[in-house]
């Protein structure tokens, strides 16, 4: 489901659906206060890695001020039933853990298994395979949908549970609770999903975040957006965003991936559709119909030239089978029978 501001919305709040390439300190003073639903935010590390500028280089001092100062002012954009998740490394979760605490409840620590593969790595310490994610929500009445991101069962569990005692039982339907170790394999440099960023996050971890914590047509707010993977879970979950990028470069991605997320709806929306009798409808527009008409015409000719090929050949013109002699078995004389003597 697609998410856009209509024009209503966007006359009252310019900020929405918008990914504005300045620092998150000054450009948090376009949004109101009490006007987000979700903070989902993975900010730098501090471990030296380059972004294309020194936010990820600063001393342990300056990293735990900054990440204070960026703490303090986002919170009040924050409506009474939001929640927040942030991504950090194990270095520094404690601290920061430890900060807002003081300003929320703390929910979950969400352990997200990278699945590294067992190669290489430290000689001197264990191999670290895993991000650290904080679960924190404003008060006791925060939004939560836990039926939005179950895990159904498989099969095979399901038929393990078919005793009478299970029948009807709702979590055997619905499926399991995700619980706060999610195992989700990181983007490799094959994968489709990935873009020229050097930490981006799953669409499946970030979806997860948004479905569970933010209301349908709710706001998603994102002080780091990086790749922009926030965005485009927000509004491929028909929910609104907003967010900050200080690098063009991701800047630029961000506006791509969005667009290209934008051309699949648009053509998902002109496809035909299946009417009440689940039969195929026409398609919604004529463009569409003619795109329906190519690839069906495509698989015909396809499927008439294999049909063509696999057609056996003639009788008068199939190659004559030479019957080859098969050499009789000679006989071998029997061994005399031995005399006993």
């Amino acid at each position: 489901m697609e998410m856009r501001a209509t024009m209503a919305e966007q006359s009252d709040s310019p900020w929405l659906d918008q990914v504005f390439c300045e620092d998150a300190l000054a450009g948090l003073a376009r949004i109101p206060d009490g006007s987000v639903d979700l903070i989902l935010t993975d900010p730098p590390y501090n471990l030296g890695k380059d972004y294309g500028n020194a936010s990820d280089q600063q001393t342990v001092e300056e990293y735990l001020c900054w990440t204070e100062r960026w703490i303090d002012a986002v919170l009040p954009k924050l409506k009474p039933t939001g929640s927040l998740y942030i991504f950090l490394t194990w270095r520094y979760s404690p601290e920061i853990f430890v900060m807002l605490k003081k300003r929320m409840t703390m929910m979950n620590e969400i352990i997200w298994d990278r699945r590294v593969p067992s190669m290489g790595g430290s000689v001197r310490s264990f191999s670290s395979v895993h991000d650290t994610v904080g679960f924190f929500v404003a008060r006791k009445d925060y939004y939560f949908d836990l039926d939005a991101v179950r895990i159904p069962y498989d099969a095979e569990t399901k038929k393990a549970r078919s005793r009478s005692i299970f029948i009807g039982a709702k979590w055997l339907e619905v499926g399991y609770n995700p619980k706060d170790v999610w195992s989700v394999s990181r983007l490799h440099r094959e994968h489709s999903e990935r873009v020229d960023h050097p930490t981006q996050k799953p669409l499946e971890i970030i979806e997860r975040m948004v479905k569970a914590s933010c209301p349908p047509g709710g706001v998603v707010l994102d002080l780091f957006m990086g790749s922009g993977t926030t965005a485009l879970a927000a509004r491929r979950c028909g929910r609104h965003f907003v967010g900050f990028e200080l690098n063009p470069d991701y800047c630029a991605i961000i506006e791509a991936r969005l667009a290209e997320e934008d051309a699949a709806a648009a053509l998902a929306a002109a496809l035909p559709v299946a009417d009440a009798n689940g039969k195929p409808a026409r398609a919604r527009t004529a463009k569409a119909a003619k795109a329906v008409k190519t690839v069906k015409t495509a698989k015909t000719t396809k499927t008439a030239k294999a049909v063509k090929a696999t057609k056996p050949a003639p009788a008068a013109k199939a190659a004559k089978t030479v019957k080859t002699a098969v050499p009789k078995r000679s006989r071998v004389p029997k061994p005399p029978e031995e005399i006993s003597i």
